[in-house]
């Protein structure tokens, strides 16, 4: 494996001309021209519903099943297992939904104070619908690891969710060691997977129901769910009449955005360049395998940037570092003594250093770090972030300080 390569990796993103040091990758990363290019030739492409009678139906057809196979092959999965959506939170709430058909008084479900609230509020509501109890899994605000789940399982529980990764301070559980212990209590596990994704390798095959969005790994804005065929099967969603009945298809309503698809595949080709920008974009049967090589350069790659990074703002006075997990994604989640934290974001985005503000979604997470639901700043690490912005943002940071 060679060394990562990425001033070649920056080429390939039009929006980095514009000058900013993007550390807000976990909100959403920036997009590579191949992955513009794939959603702009199916927009001017001919396109129909999908069908095999005439070219633009076949093209239709052949988008779907392509993004089908090119997130299976990122996954780890089936891609008879594929269900497209808006984005994560959408699919989490159809599927809570669904789910909940077969629970009621007596059922337990169990979600943490560490994941995003897309895997926490939907499983909520549903159980509070049909009379189901909830169960919450805390963290240890001084280490950000996950407490044990062991003494929250039984026989009625139904249903873990689980974050692969906090969006707000990195942690990456254990998921599928969770996974073993909530199987063995005869339970089903849904992990969000929306920040793990875009760091590190994944194998999905542990969970029940894996879910991601392409746009945090280089893709376009919609939202990906895999399970093993034969689960969904079993699941009966509200659907229109003349929908189709067969999986994955049964769980996605209304025309997909085929452009959007276009644009996942080109995203997972994308990834599976990243070890050797020679094959970047090329979609060949050992995909899985140029993934796996290739994400796990990356994963070394960022981690060495997050390492010092967390070390030199650790330097700084005033400046207190939040997430303490001994496996974490390159997220940072910090704050300035004195300095109101959406004050800090805009002092560094005057200095061209785009590090947002905010709770992001994982108010459980932020209340129980003691931040309340303001959070604090954010920086992540992305595939294209050098050291260039590193020190960019550290000064920045210094500045404000002095």
């Amino acid at each position: 494996m060679g060394a990562y390569e990425v001033e070649a990796v920056r080429k390939q993103f039009p929006a980095l001309n514009e000058g900013a040091a993007h550390f807000d990758g976990p909100g959403g990363s920036q997009t590579p021209q191949m992955v513009a290019d794939a959603v702009s030739s199916a927009m001017t492409s001919a396109l129909a519903n999908r069908g095999r009678l005439t070219p633009a139906e076949r093209r239709a057809d052949g988008i779907v099943v392509g993004a089908r196979q090119a997130m299976a092959d990122l996954l780890g999965t089936e891609p008879g297992g594929i269900v497209f959506g808006r984005s994560m939170t959408q699919l989490t709430y159809d599927f809570a939904r669904t789910l909940a058909k077969d629970w009621g008084p007596g059922d337990e479900i169990v979600v943490t104070r560490l994941d995003h609230d897309a895997n926490v509020r939907p499983w909520v509501q549903a159980a509070s619908a049909v009379g189901a109890t909830v169960r919450w899994l805390a963290f240890d605000p001084s280490t950000s690891e996950l407490d044990d789940i062991t003494p929250l399982l039984s026989s009625q529980t139904r249903l873990v969710a689980v974050t692969g990764a906090s969006n707000l301070i990195g942690t990456r559980p254990d998921v599928a060691a969770i996974a073993s212990k909530v199987h063995s209590a005869g339970a089903l596990v849904y992990v969000d997977g929306v920040h793990l994704t875009a760091h590190a390798p994944v194998d999905a095959g542990f969970a029940d129901f894996y879910a991601c969005s392409p746009y945090k790994f280089f893709g376009p804005h919609c939202g990906v769910l895999s399970a093993s065929p034969a689960l969904l099967e079993g699941l009966r969603p509200d659907k229109l009449l003349p929908a189709t009945d067969a999986v994955p298809e049964r769980f996605e309503f209304g025309t997909l955005p085929y452009e959007l698809l276009a644009g996942t595949t080109a995203a997972v080709d994308f990834l599976a360049g990243l070890g050797g920008l020679a094959g970047l974009g090329g979609a060949g049967e050992n995909r899985r395998e140029r993934l796996l090589s290739s994400l796990a350069l990356l994963e070394s790659y960022e981690d060495g940037l997050r390492v010092e990074l967390e070390a030199r703002l650790a330097a700084i006075d005033g400046v207190t570092l939040y997430g303490r997990a001994e496996h974490r994604t390159p997220t940072l989640l910090f704050s300035v003594a004195g300095h109101e934290s959406p004050a800090v974001a805009a002092q560094l985005a005057a200095a061209g250093v785009n590090a947002p503000a905010g709770s992001f979604y994982a108010l459980e997470a932020s209340r129980h770090l003691g931040l309340g639901d303001g959070g604090a700043v954010r920086a992540g690490v992305a595939p294209y972030t050098n050291q260039s912005d590193v020190d960019r943002l550290v000064d920045a940071v210094e500045s404000l300080v002095s």
